[in-house]
């Protein structure tokens, strides 16, 4: 049975999941949803037997149907058998009297490793027989980036072209993407927000000449953000396995009802939790944990998401977002597939800078999903109770998750806070929380004395940047974004 794909915005045109990874983008600028897939629901009592491999196996198949069996394992081995450093791939810890999904045990210390060493697979198993080189464009908020260039570096067929924005991502997150070696990689900071970055690469896609002349040179364009299929449906996989590591560990038995706050910006890995929930996953409430920049606490409160405000610079960087696209296919299921209305949705964001939703939809969306939000001295706060009360070191972004879980009364059912990157991927502002003042002290610097006040080992894969050459110095305008990506382009498949 094949499986379609289609637009949020449109379902006239459909497509396989195969060419809605390759593609990332619908042509009208709409989102890849799939009607079918996630009608499906996967065999609870299995999946609570079975390792992280079997269970990635599982929804993959699910959702990506038009995969065989032998290519989904394939991937699945390639992506996970040695790039992470726990066989668990995503363990589950305890944290005061709820639980820590550590999603950060992979190459680039940050969850979305999950999704980008797998997306390469996916997207090499998809391209073949079309024989078109792929260029995959990205912004990012600082993570997405650098699991985007270490997914795909030199990988056959493929280019990657990160855009950051210049002076928001964290010192260690700089470093990690302009230290990036390849001969397939690029790398450009703008100008600007990540919003910024993310809206100018949504019109690259759009750019039907930009398209023409790169199709004349056989090249197309795709993404690695979460807008792309591919990329959010290995993230469901971790959802599945911290429910089944809570039933291994007497915690829970199945059928029981377990919550999960998740710290997030785009949207994207809450989303993933929502698609599980779908597949037959018993999830009570999925948490949405904002910073400062909390445009989603507003819209889940009020019914109106407004990106009409100022932009703040926060210490939690990945989250410093006002447009979160993949609010875009919870919009869809949420309308019951209404893609009048999504495009209506978008048209206004686009033109207004807002949209409203009804107050049905809003009491609709909020038996699932609940939201707070964080200030970056609460997020401190966070930091600092959880080492002295707990001795568990997160970073940034996790401490708003366990700051906003903690606002909430346990209902009676087990709690999972998502943990989204090692805390020394921000060294200076965790060790700062600790109490320590970091004023002249560079990244590694904060790095060596964080280490050595808590004891806590800092992955070696952040450590050896500070021997690592800069490699990518480029800085444009939003309006020399175009010219990066051509230019990368002709550079890379000359």
């Amino acid at each position: 049975m094949t499986t379609f794909y289609h637009s949020t915005r449109s379902d006239s045109e459909t497509v396989t999941s195969k060419q809605a990874i390759l593609a990332g983008i619908a042509p009208d600028g709409g989102l890849y949803v799939s009607d079918d897939a996630v009608r499906n629901k996967l065999d609870l009592r299995a999946v609570c037997q079975e390792g992280y491999h079997q269970i990635a196996r599982r929804v993959l198949g699910t959702l990506l149907p038009d995969f065989t069996e032998q290519e989904v394992a394939s991937c699945v081995e390639a992506a996970y058998a040695d790039n992470f450093d726990t066989p668990a791939v995503t363990p589950l810890s305890p944290l005061g009297t709820d639980w820590l999904l550590e999603l950060y045990h992979g190459p680039t210390c940050a969850f979305k490793d999950v999704a980008l060493q797998m997306l390469p697979r996916l997207m090499s198993v998809a391209r073949k027989g079309e024989g078109r080189n792929v260029m995959i464009v990205t912004a990012t908020s600082g993570d997405t980036g650098k699991a985007a260039l270490a997914g795909f570096a030199g990988v056959p067929g493929t280019g990657v072209t990160v855009f950051y924005p210049d002076g928001k991502v964290s010192d260690v997150q700089h470093l990690q993407m302009v230290t990036q070696t390849g001969d397939n990689v690029a790398v450009c900071g703008i100008k600007g927000t990540f919003d910024d970055a993310q809206t100018q690469v949504k019109r690259i896609f759009a750019d039907r000449d930009l398209a023409g002349r790169l199709a004349a040179q056989n090249v197309m364009l795709s993404s690695a953000n979460s807008i792309n299929v591919g990329r959010l449906v290995p993230q469901v996989t971790y959802y599945f396995s911290a429910y089944a590591q809570l039933v291994r560990t007497g915690a829970i038995v199945i059928g029981d009802e377990v919550d999960f706050c998740v710290p997030t910006g785009n949207f994207g890995d809450v989303l993933a939790g929502y698609y599980a929930k779908l597949l037959g996953l018993p999830v009570g409430k999925l948490v949405v944990a904002s910073n400062s920049n909390k445009v989603l606490t507003d819209f889940l409160t009020t019914g109106t998401y407004d990106r009409r405000r100022d932009f703040v610079k926060t210490i939690s960087p990945s989250m410093d977002i006002l447009v979160s696209s993949n609010l875009e296919r919870m919009l869809y299921y949420l309308t019951d597939g209404d893609c009048e209305a999504v495009a209506t949705y978008m048209a206004d964001l686009a033109q207004k800078g807002c949209y409203t939703i009804s107050k049905d939809l809003l009491a609709k969306l909020r038996q699932t999903f609940d939201c707070g939000f964080a200030t970056d001295d609460e997020t401190r706060q966070t930091i600092r109770d959880t080492w002295e009360k707990d001795h568990v070191l997160i970073d940034t972004h996790t401490a708003v998750a366990r700051h906003v879980l903690g606002r909430f009364a346990p209902e009676g059912r087990r709690r999972v806070c998502l943990s989204t990157a090692s805390p020394y991927k921000f060294s200076a502002d965790v060790l700062a929380a600790l109490g320590t003042d970091v004023s002249g002290l560079d990244g590694f610097a904060c790095m060596d004395r964080l280490q050595a006040l808590t004891g806590v080992a800092a992955p070696a894969q952040l450590s050896g940047l500070r021997d690592a050459p800069v490699l990518h110095a480029d800085v444009c305008d939003m309006d020399g974004m175009t010219a990066f990506v051509e230019g990368s382009c002709n550079r890379i498949f000359a």
